[in-house]
């Protein structure tokens, strides 16, 4: 592979023996430290913290050579041994994985990527960890005792980006009253993590295409430029290809990103890891609040290693921290969110029979109990939106009201079970409580 060509020069027996050597020179004087003007003491200081550094980037070095190496045998390889090679090649990972091929297909990809300095991009649903995997890359590469600069570019004003990421002189603007650097000067040398990345004006595309061509920026209200060398990981939970092709995404910036592109499969499609999370997030939360894990009672598990989780691992993480806080010893369904729990059994049975046209789900589709429960009270929860959405006229916001859910949940649920608000409406009646929210649940539909 071309890589290791690359690599090899110098060989890694001479890099270690240079680097023996001045440690060597580094330790023999100072012996002398006693005896050294302060200047001197500060250079010493930053020789030694400079060898740390080459001797962590040799490490790095090694392991991606022995990573790429050993590329032809993981193939024949079967999930779990996939999943042991990766812990056993000390890849930092803190937190727990299963035996996914599509997860392990992106953890492999992320151990490689790692030691360069390539832009990563990263997408997903909501939820599925697209942070920590922006952490266990920088924490896998040669920037990993260097910042870690998180920024979610949708929640800052369009007004205040340019200040936020950049930073901005005094008097720049009106409560400007002192120089302020911005996000990527503190990440300089370090990573920094541009989440929700579709959500970036096409103004901030401009400047950020910018720093990837140049690695420099230009702080708000100055015309001097500054250097920056940053890694730079972003991540989404849209399709900035659709976006580009739309017009709301800039395609050159989009290539620039995605050098590297890592998947993130949603929780229902890695159920092995379900029971892995129940007891890691059980056990940080027994931490958290200081107590000893609580116990779920058969029927809770059941539920939990069945349930959709639209809101994938970030919902089952608050569940269990909720669990852990309201049961005592034993937690059962009756703990869980009013919106969350299984419906009853007879309540369930009807909305089945309704939502089927009246037929009843039948056993031989089943693989066993707990699929009859989850069918059973998946087609009560449709039954109980459609209705509610029929009574409202497709007013996403004035239903959330209604049965007090979150409206960001209530779309997750109403996309779980490919349900549109606009097939409900009805436009010659204006909808209860209908303020102009149905332009914007129109919005919610379309995305």
């Amino acid at each position: 592979m071309k890589i290791l060509d690359q690599i090899e020069e110098p060989s890694p027996a001479i890099s270690y023996a240079g680097l023996i050597e001045r440690i060597e020179i580094l330790r023999s004087t100072l012996r002398w430290s006693s005896r050294l003007e302060r200047a001197d003491i500060d250079k010493l200081l930053r020789q030694a913290t400079s060898l740390r550094d080459e001797v962590m980037q040799l490490s790095h070095k090694e392991r991606f050579v022995q990573a790429a190496v050993a590329e032809p045998a993981r193939v024949d390889q079967s999930r779990g041994a996939r999943r042991k090679a990766l812990i056993e090649r000390s890849f930092i990972f803190e937190g727990t994985f299963g035996d996914n091929p599509r997860l392990l297909e992106s953890l492999e990809i992320a151990e490689k990527a790692a030691p360069t300095d390539l832009p990563v991009l990263i997408d997903g649903e909501s939820g599925t960890g697209k942070e920590l995997m922006a952490k266990v890359i920088h924490a896998n590469g040669s920037r990993a005792d260097k910042p870690f600069i998180s920024v979610n570019c949708g929640a800052i004003p369009d007004n205040l980006l340019e200040s936020e990421l950049f930073g901005h002189r005094k008097g720049a603007f009106t409560g400007a009253s002192n120089d302020r650097k911005g996000k990527f000067e503190s990440a300089h040398t370090g990573t920094i993590f541009l989440d929700e990345i579709g959500e970036l004006p096409l103004a901030g595309q401009v400047k950020l295409l910018r720093v990837l061509e140049a690695h420099e920026i230009q702080r708000v209200g100055s015309d001097e430029t500054i250097a920056v060398d940053t890694r730079i990981v972003a991540a989404t939970n849209r399709n900035l290809r659709q976006l580009s092709e739309e017009g709301k995404f800039r395609e050159d910036l989009f290539y620039r990103l995605s050098v590297i592109h890592v998947t993130l499969p949603p929780l229902r499609e890695r159920r092995d890891e379900i029971p892995l999370l129940i007891a890691w997030f059980g056990d940080e939360a027994a931490g958290t609040l200081k107590r000893r894990p609580v116990r779920l009672t058969p029927r809770l598990r059941d539920f939990l290693l069945n349930y959709a989780y639209p809101g994938n691992i970030r919902e089952l993480r608050n569940v269990m921290y909720r669990v852990s806080c309201l049961a005592g010893d034993m937690a059962d369904v009756d703990h869980l969110p009013v919106d969350m729990r299984p419906a009853a059994p007879g309540s369930a049975a009807a909305a089945g029979s309704a939502s089927s046209g009246g037929e009843p789900i039948s056993v031989a589709n089943l693989m066993s109990l707990s699929d009859a429960k989850r069918a059973a009270s998946d087609d009560a929860e449709k039954a109980f939106l459609e209705r509610g959405l029929r009574e409202v006229s497709g007013t996403v916001a004035e239903l959330a009201r209604r049965i007090d859910m979150n409206r960001s949940h209530l779309q997750m649920l109403l996309k779980k079970h490919g349900l549109h608000s606009k097939d409900f409406r009805n436009r010659n009646v204006p909808p209860p409580g209908n303020n102009g929210a149905d332009e914007n649940d129109e919005e919610d539909d379309d995305s």
